[in-house]
């Protein structure tokens, strides 16, 4: 169901002087905020794919203090990685509260380009599937997934209905209608973020490690547009039509009604990227299985709110993992 305070989870309120969608969405970016996870050493793993690509994590476990929990698996955004911020400020709390963390790292994300031939991709629900398969642990596997991340994360739990290997999954400002993003971001407004999210995806997705030929690079380093990107670049190399087939197939709303294990979904309303639509258009009665938790205010992964320095949306995960 919708609702904008539910009695769960604490109301978010915004932090001084973080007011505004766009301010809670650069705040992370513009005080530079880091999470130490200095005290929970890292250890490398790897999920091997069954092209030959491989996966990369950054696993941390909390020692023996609070056994019983499931591990918890971040999934970053678009163009993001196991370093993202809201991705370390995020592992940081779990850690704390006794959750072994998994730092996931997509195809071709940062970490795992020298590993991966391949890119990932809002639809590309197969690679989790795979990581999730690969993981054993006895109290089981809880994920997070941030925006494009989250798309996938829904995505995945819609196609494997009661077979998920999952406990629960939290989504945090997810697309649920990737073409309605697309319009979004490419609103005049949004100019600044657009071009500082196309340049970084051409950086990564020709990257050392890439298997590119030379008319994919051009393609790539010629696109004039996210939307250019995905037409002539993602979407061909994955087998669809065009950039809006490619939307129209791996929209997470389109799975949503298939989620069989519990799952929370954050969203803000004054998101400056992703439109609130398909979230207060939904029949969300349909989805029994899913908490949609919408805020008035809190930006694109941002919810920095008063009275706490963690991020809302960290707490309200947290407290949905510890009630499952």
């Amino acid at each position: 169901m919708r609702t904008d305070d539910d009695q769960f989870f604490p109301p978010f309120r915004p932090r001084l002087p973080w007011f505004g969608g766009d301010l809670q969405t650069l705040r992370n970016i513009l005080t530079q905020t880091d999470a130490d996870l200095s005290p929970w050493p890292l250890e490398r793993i790897q999920f091997a794919m069954a092209d030959g690509d491989r996966l990369i994590g950054a696993l941390h476990r909390p020692g023996l203090e609070s056994p019983g929990k499931p591990i918890a698996i971040l999934i970053h955004g678009l163009t993001g990685c196991e370093d993202s911020i809201h991705v370390r400020v995020t592992a940081h709390h779990l850690l704390r509260h006794g959750y072994p963390v998994v730092r996931l790292n997509l195809r071709g994300s940062a970490p795992a380009r020298p590993t991966c031939r391949g890119q990932y991709h809002a639809g590309k629900s197969e690679d989790i599937a795979a990581v999730f398969e690969q993981i054993d642990e006895p109290a089981g596997i809880v994920a997070l997934g941030y925006s494009l991340g989250g798309n996938v994360l829904l995505k995945h739990l819609g196609e494997a209905g009661m077979a998920a290997r999952l406990r629960g999954a939290v989504a945090i400002s997810v697309p649920l209608d990737l073409c309605a993003a697309s319009r979004t971001m490419r609103r005049p407004r949004n100019r600044l973020y657009h071009d500082y999210i196309l340049n970084r995806m051409k950086e990564e997705a020709t990257a050392a490690g890439a298997e590119l030929s030379e008319d994919e690079r051009r393609t790539i380093e010629g696109a004039k547009s996210v939307y250019q990107f995905d037409d002539r670049f993602i979407a061909p190399r994955n087998g669809f039509d065009s950039a809006d087939h490619y939307y129209r197939q791996c929209s997470s709303r389109e799975f949503i009604d298939g989620i069989a294990i519990p799952t929370l979904i954050v969203h803000a309303l004054d998101d400056p990227w992703i439109s609130p639509n398909a979230y207060l258009e939904g029949d969300w009665s349909r989805t029994p299985n899913v908490r949609l938790l919408l805020s008035r205010h809190g930006g694109h992964v941002g919810f920095h709110g008063s009275g706490d320095t963690v991020p809302w949306h960290d707490r309200c995960a947290e407290a949905f993992f510890g009630s499952l």
